[in-house]
């Protein structure tokens, strides 16, 4: 079973003690490729260094939401000298994690929307899929995503809207990011639009360390923890778990343009 990790943050310390052990058994365990996402300026270095010291691993940069106290206008022109430097580079995959987040009432909303459109306009002059964060926010990244239209689309990571909200993210050409949150019993609401997904809508995640699945509580999530998050979301969705790997994996290929 071949299995691709749209999204995780393997940079960040947690993963500091084992991160080359846990690479190899994860590999082993049929995760062939895994993206790795810069969240704010001061990681970006860092990811790179990571994403260039092992070949199964890719990277996107982008401003996160929830750090929105920590951007600083300077960081929007570095990210667009990033993405100029490493333009063409088979391991840079996507312009991400950036997007929109209602959740925390903290976060200034204008200046969220500035940075957000900012960002979606660099994946547009770069023609790179973007890799949006979209907490409480549906309509808005909607209603923005609509005045872009992305040539490459991109991902809605750890997507767990409505049905009606998935089907205009796919018109939009992106597809949903699933992973350890919709296999929670409470998720009452993703299980019921889980089995009405086109199988070429959905990709698969972990977004590790965070978001661990029903069957790791409270522990460290990983990219080892896909091949069960895979079958979980397919007794979910009705299917074989091959038959979402298959599928998840051509649909992350297809986005990021590999073979």
């Amino acid at each position: 079973m071949r299995l691709i990790d749209t999204h995780t943050h393997l940079d960040f310390p947690d993963f500091d003690a084992d991160r080359h052990d846990l690479l190899a058994a994860a590999r082993a365990g049929g995760v062939e490729k895994m993206v790795v996402l810069g969240v704010y300026a001061a990681n970006w270095q860092r990811v790179w260094e990571l994403v260039k010291a092992e070949p199964t691993l890719y990277a996107a940069f982008g401003l996160h939401p929830v750090y929105l106290d920590e951007h600083r206008p300077q960081h929007l022109t570095e990210l667009g000298d990033w993405l100029t430097r490493l333009r063409g580079d088979p391991q840079l995959c996507a312009v991400g994690e950036f997007g929109l987040d209602y959740y925390l009432e903290a976060l200034d909303r204008d200046r969220q929307q500035a940075l957000f459109e900012a960002q979606l306009q660099l994946a547009a002059d770069f023609r790179l899929p973007a890799l949006l964060h979209v907490r409480r926010s549906h309509a808005a990244v909607i209603a923005t995503l609509k005045r872009f239209r992305l040539e490459r689309g991109g991902i809605i990571h750890a997507f767990a809207g409505s049905y009606e909200e998935a089907r205009e993210y796919i018109k939009l050409g992106f597809r949903l990011g699933l992973g350890g949150a919709a296999t929670w019993p409470q998720a009452l609401r993703l299980h019921k639009v889980l089995p009405r997904l086109p199988l070429d809508s959905v990709v698969l995640e972990t977004d590790a360390p965070d978001m661990a699945p029903a069957m790791f509580p409270g522990v460290r999530n990983s990219p080892l923890h896909l091949p069960q998050i895979a079958g979980a979301l397919a007794g979910i969705m009705g299917i074989e778990t091959a038959t979402l790997a298959e599928a998840s994996t051509r649909n992350a290929c297809e986005l990021f343009g590999w073979q």
